[in-house]
């Protein structure tokens, strides 16, 4: 499809939750577009709505009301099974907690995605081997969870997120579980790799120094987005 379409838009986005006291409205006719290949970062109170966000921007959950249109095709608008397989992969998540299966080791658990899409396993071994050298873990690709630190397992977070080299990838609070070196060097890292991919990303964190890293900054506040700053891009 053309450049011109923004590879991502969410427009009218709602998202209202139902408790005994009432509705509860953690997004309110929200409009988002990042552009093409850069970094956004998405800064807020933790219960703002930024986990909730990235989760229906990943097509993870649905919005209550408005639409989320990758190169311009409303996604919810297809059925169950179709959202998975484009979820899986053109979609590539980095969460808060790692979620590795512990009884894969590393690069099991990198290729993981890549199996379920189909990919042959010869070609997907190299791919995550690859990918795993690149995150500092060449000497750990065989070790399972357990007997890897919480970067390491991070690391390998992101490694999988990236194996079916996603056209958006999301990353929710990517080292909120990591002590400040260690999250500061992931945040080092995961920049790098996806500027070097040229890939559209988006990250919501607390991490002030991240966040001035990125090519746009938006606040989340009142379940809706503010553009608090915005670096020019240049061709």
């Amino acid at each position: 499809m053309s450049g011109d379409v923004d590879l991502l838009r969410a427009e009218g986005l709602a998202k209202v939750f139902p408790t005994p006291r009432g509705d509860l409205t953690v997004l309110d006719e929200l409009e988002f577009a990042p552009a093409r290949g850069t970094l956004t970062a998405i800064v807020g109170a933790s219960g703002a709505g930024k986990s909730t966000l990235l989760h229906i921007l990943g097509t993870l959950d649905r919005p209550t009301r408005g639409t989320v249109r990758f190169e311009g095709r409303d996604v919810f608008g297809s059925p169950g099974d179709v959202l998975a397989r484009f979820r899986n992969r053109s979609i590539g998540f980095v969460f808060q907690f790692h979620y590795l299966l512990p009884e894969l080791d590393a690069l099991e658990n990198v290729i993981l995605p890549g199996m379920m899409a189909g990919r042959e396993r010869s070609e997907l071994r190299k791919a995550g081997r690859s990918l795993l050298e690149r995150v500092g873990l060449a000497e750990r690709i065989e070790h399972r969870p357990s007997e890897l630190s919480g970067g390491e397992q991070q690391r390998v977070a992101v490694a999988r997120a990236l194996i079916n080299d996603p056209i958006l990838l999301l990353a929710d609070e990517p080292t909120g579980n990591l002590d400040a070196p260690t999250g500061e060097g992931l945040h080092e890292l995961l920049e790098r790799l996806v500027r070097e991919r040229g890939q559209t990303t988006v990250v919501a964190t607390h991490n002030e120094r991240l966040a001035g890293r990125a090519d746009a900054v938006y606040r989340m506040e009142g379940g809706r987005l503010l553009l608090r700053a915005e670096r020019p891009i240049t061709p």
